[in-house]
């Protein structure tokens, strides 16, 4: 197969192409689902798939990687191909999506002399060793090797988040040299000044949005007069966090427009195309004003469910692809089979003050180091420390927490303090020889905006009645 762009149109094989495409994170959803998944996408009309690749999953530890499993990124884009779809992928190094740490592996924070996301040379030599990995799997799978791969993108919406050109030219020159050779892409906000800040040369710019497809793209024509145009991420819904009051949705009918209106106009990848589900500890957090983690699904309100169902949004985006490929399309398989495991009772339970030393060793610090000093990036720590005198109703405070710690004199509860608290203050009785326990708990790393290097755990001094506290075991 071949992929490129001749001035304003994309051409497969000789012939014009619209990419009709839907995002699909592999890392959410099951491997024996993605059959079912590509099916749905055929009957929907769609002729391309669009992943983001996890980076923190692939590489959960320094340079141990994972590409096995539901990471087998190999095997979904080969199977993709099979059900004749083709694939865009992007690679990062940041995916946002709503991930832990915006697809960024949290060790990142013990790298030496560390900023993320620009030239920094450190930054810079982690992810090289990570594209060497990711990209040698991706290589005879491009187009240009009879693959189905047809573009990849450059980083991702960096117009939101900083102008280091010379960062996005190592990307851009980094793929080449390792023989990345389809066509590049960059995903911006529309606005002039993220396109100017997020766009490098040699690549398509594209834009990510929701709704109004014209206003959309008033500045990119103007930036971008002569080029395809696609928006590579065209919202169906939105990410649910922690303390909304109802599953954020969008009208199928109004999305349908939009989607009609930007097929008239260029390419679309609807996003999501189905959202799944962030396992274990993946969701990401945004923090602006105050801390919002994520929730565990990521339905997205997306054109398919979380499990996978089709939606009224799914016939409705359908009529609209036929009406513009102006041919029959596949009939759409049934859902899958659900089956329902009835109640799992709990009967048995393990105090954690009486097992700590059982489930983690101790490390001593005369003051509390963040989470990531300690070896671990996600879940939760215990601190302890012995107090040497009597207390009576005092002031126990932080400097700053990264997100929720608990705290008990011996295992009595005496508060909680949380990130979006106005003052990390607790009061509190104790006498000698009483131990303090602190739990802290990582809910999720922000995923988007300046707060992303936030460390995770007690961050700074712990304080009694305005004086530092020393000497505290870490349990990560």
């Amino acid at each position: 197969m071949r992929f490129e762009i001749r001035g304003k149109d994309f051409y497969k094989d000789g012939k014009e192409v619209k990419l009709i495409s839907g995002a699909v994170h592999y890392f959410r959803n099951m491997p024996d689902t993605w059959d079912d998944i590509f099916l749905k996408m055929k009957a929907c009309g769609c002729n391309c798939v669009e992943t983001y690749c996890p980076w923190n999953q692939h590489e959960k530890v320094k340079g141990i990687f994972d590409f096995n499993g539901i990471l087998d990124i190999v095997s979904f884009i080969k199977k993709a191909g099979e059900h004749g779809l083709m694939a865009i992928v992007r690679p990062g190094p940041y995916i946002c999506a709503e991930f832990d740490f915006g697809g960024l592996p949290w060790w990142l924070h013990n790298e030496p002399n560390m900023d993320i996301r620009c030239s920094n040379e450190n930054f810079m030599k982690c992810f090289d060793a990570y594209l060497d990995e990711l990209l040698s799997r991706l290589k005879p799978l491009l187009c240009t090797n009879g693959g189905n791969i047809i573009m990849l993108q450059v980083e991702n919406e960096y117009g939101y988040y900083g102008d280091d050109k010379a960062y996005l030219r190592h990307i851009r020159d980094g793929y080449i040299a390792r023989g990345i050779d389809v066509p590049l892409f960059t995903s911006d906000g529309h606005l002039k000044g993220n396109l100017q800040d997020g766009m490098v040369e040699g690549c398509l710019s594209t834009l990510n949005f929701g709704s109004g497809v014209e206003e959309r793209f008033v500045a990119h024509d103007e930036l971008f007069p002569n080029v395809p145009k696609m928006c590579m991420e065209m919202w169906n819904g939105w990410f649910d966090a922690l303390g909304d009051v109802k599953h954020h949705t969008q009208e199928a009918t109004a999305y349908a427009h939009t989607l009609d209106d930007m097929l008239k106009r260029g390419s679309a990848n609807m996003y999501m195309f189905i959202g799944g589900t962030n396992f274990g500890f993946t969701a990401g957090a945004n923090h602006y004003h105050i801390f919002k983690p994520d929730v565990t699904s990521y339905d997205y309100d997306a054109i398919l469910t979380e499990w996978g169902d089709t939606t009224e949004k799914y016939f409705a985006v359908r009529e609209v692809i036929k009406k513009h490929i102006g041919e029959d399309l596949p009939n759409v398989p049934q859902n899958r089979l659900k089956k329902g495991y009835g109640k799992v009772w709990a009967n048995k339970s393990a105090s954690l003050f009486e097992n700590l030393k059982n489930i983690s060793s101790p490390k001593f610090t005369h003051l509390p180091q963040p989470m990531e000093s300690y070896g671990i990036g996600n879940g939760y720590i215990v601190y302890t420390t012995k107090i040497e005198r009597d207390y009576n109703n005092e002031e126990l405070s932080f400097e700053r927490i990264g997100d929720r710690a608990l705290l008990y004199v011996n295992e009595d509860y005496i508060g909680t303090v949380y990130v979006n608290d106005d003052s990390y203050k607790v009061r509190f009785s104790a006498n000698a020889g009483d131990t303090i326990t602190i739990v802290c708990e990582n809910l999720a790393r922000t995923n988007f905006g300046e707060k992303m290097m936030y460390k995770k755990g007690i961050v700074g001094y712990v304080a009694i009645n305005g004086k530092q506290h020393f000497g505290w075991d870490g349990y990560p």
